[in-house]
């Protein structure tokens, strides 16, 4: 096999496997391109070429003498600066943690390690996590390499960006309101969110936001989302719960047809914000797409919430993020995340209380829409096409919550889906006409990603996405 930027993980193991490519080679070409690419795209935020090198000499070594094992063996992945890992910084983005070095492992890190995976580098994220673009003051502004005046979204950005430039196979990424599905349909990716409870938050915590937070990754392919699923979603004994466990590797589903399915689409969000044209018509085009494959499509939805009802709930919940980063001194962070976290304070525990039990009452009537009415549901992933740099933050002078306002208008159609637990996969299914990528997202039952994945699968053999790379990247 001949190296091709944009090959999949698990392609790229494969081919190491069967000795057409060494280890070396594989990680001195995803450098190369890391040293020409990054410059103009700012995704990655911290390097270790020399340990790359190091690590990829062992992994040589190791495969010379029968020794390699793990499905993505000696395949590079940049990991994003939200999760431990030992020996490395972690900054979350943030001036308050750039000189915070980790002493351990996340649970999702050790897995990888177990796979195989040679860590490349770190990715960049919005201070936190916090935002559905990947600008902040310690490290810049991350750009899309399909146009670089615009965003690759976030909070994966990093991650987006360097899996679309042909810089990494695939790349770690994690999703509290669609971090993982937002940069995925900004890049030309696909990106799956895993169901509560499917992936640990180890070894510290049990869940995240009450399990709104998840594991996972972008990449070219069905196959090495599923496969990377697989890998991170082993059951967790200390945690309090786990999702039921899937009755067969979810890389497995991968080409196994999913019978007639009835597939609702909806174009219109719970928060009744304008959706745009190519975003409507990414959904339009999917769906007459998935009935040509036979299944049952017809416009339907959830009884949407009440956004009066449940968004100050959701808030309650999600804006708890700040206990979880350790910050002491919030005078140390930028300004939207200094207001999120005052207004947490505003927030005593009876009020917590009571927005989780409505979360969970409101959760109860959504996922009852799945079963008795429709399979999946297709939606776009965003609102609008991935934004210009910076257009998030302007009025933000006036106005320090302005970004967030404008970030629930554009990502009107993943938060929910955090809050209900379900999984949701972004796919790459069409590009508008200013030449921007623009995803659709399908949402599945609760521990439904098996379904996911078949149909998911389906549409990637009907509609190849995989020859469509960002100029200038080749």
């Amino acid at each position: 096999m001949a190296l091709h930027a944009f090959s999949s993980a698990l392609e790229v193991a494969a081919a190491i496997a069967a000795r057409e490519v060494s280890p070396v080679e594989v990680a001195d070409f995803y450098l190369s391109r890391l040293d020409r690419l990054n410059p103009g795209l700012n995704a990655a935020t911290w390097r270790r070429d020399e340990e790359v090198r190091r690590e990829a000499v062992a992994a040589e070594d190791r495969l010379m003498r029968g020794e390699a094992s793990g499905a993505f063996f000696g395949v590079p992945v940049p990991i994003k600066d939200l999760i431990a890992v030992e020996g490395w910084p972690i900054t979350f983005g943030s001036r308050a943690f750039e000189d915070q070095v980790m002493s351990f492992d996340a649970t999702v890190i050790s897995r990888m390690r177990e796979a195989g995976f040679i860590f490349e580098c770190r990715s960049n994220t919005p201070e936190f996590g916090i935002l559905p673009v990947t600008e902040n003051a310690l490290w810049g502004a991350t750009r899309n390499p399909w146009n670089t005046d615009h965003t690759p979204g976030g909070s994966s950005g990093g991650a987006g960006s360097l899996v679309a430039a042909g810089i990494a196979p695939i790349a770690h990424a994690s999703d509290g309101g669609g971090s993982i599905r937002i940069p995925a349909s900004c890049n030309n990716l696909v990106g799956l969110k895993p169901s509560r409870g499917r992936v640990s938050t180890g070894p510290l915590l049990t869940e995240v936001m009450h399990g709104f937070v998840t594991e996972g990754c972008v990449s070219h392919t069905v196959a090495d989302s599923a496969a990377f699923c697989d890998l991170i979603s082993a059951p967790d004994p200390t945690a309090w719960y786990n999702a039921p466990a899937f009755d067969r590797p979810l890389l497995e589903e991968v080409g196994v047809a999913p019978g007639r399915l009835r597939i609702a689409y909806a174009t219109q969000p719970p928060s009744g914000v304008p959706v745009a044209a190519e975003c409507i018509a990414a959904v339009e085009r999917t769906a007459a797409l998935l009935a040509d494959l036979g299944h049952e499509v017809f416009e339907d939805a959830p009884v949407w919430p009440d956004p009066e009802q449940a968004v100050a709930p959701f808030l309650n919940v999600w804006n708890t993020g700040m206990a979880y980063w350790g910050v002491e001194d919030l005078e140390k962070v930028e300004p939207l995340s200094r207001e999120l976290g005052r207004l947490a304070t505003t927030v005593d525990s009876l009020k917590y209380i009571e927005s989780l039990a409505l979360l969970q009452t409101l959760t109860r009537q959504i996922v009852s829409a799945w079963g008795e009415r429709f399979d999946l549901l297709l939606t776009p992933t965003l609102a609008g096409e991935p934004p210009r740099v910076g257009s998030l933050f302007e009025g933000a002078e006036e106005d320090v919550l302005a970004p967030m306002m404008k970030a629930a208008d554009l990502c009107a159609f993943t938060p929910l889906f955090n809050a209900t637990g379900q999984p949701a996969i972004s796919l790459p299914m069409h590009i508008g006409a200013a030449g921007l990528p623009v995803g659709i997202q399908l949402v599945g039952k609760p521990w439904g990603e098996a379904e996911l994945i078949r149909v998911a699968a389906q549409l990637e053999e009907a509609a190849p996405w995989r020859e469509r790379h960002a100029p200038g990247t080749e």
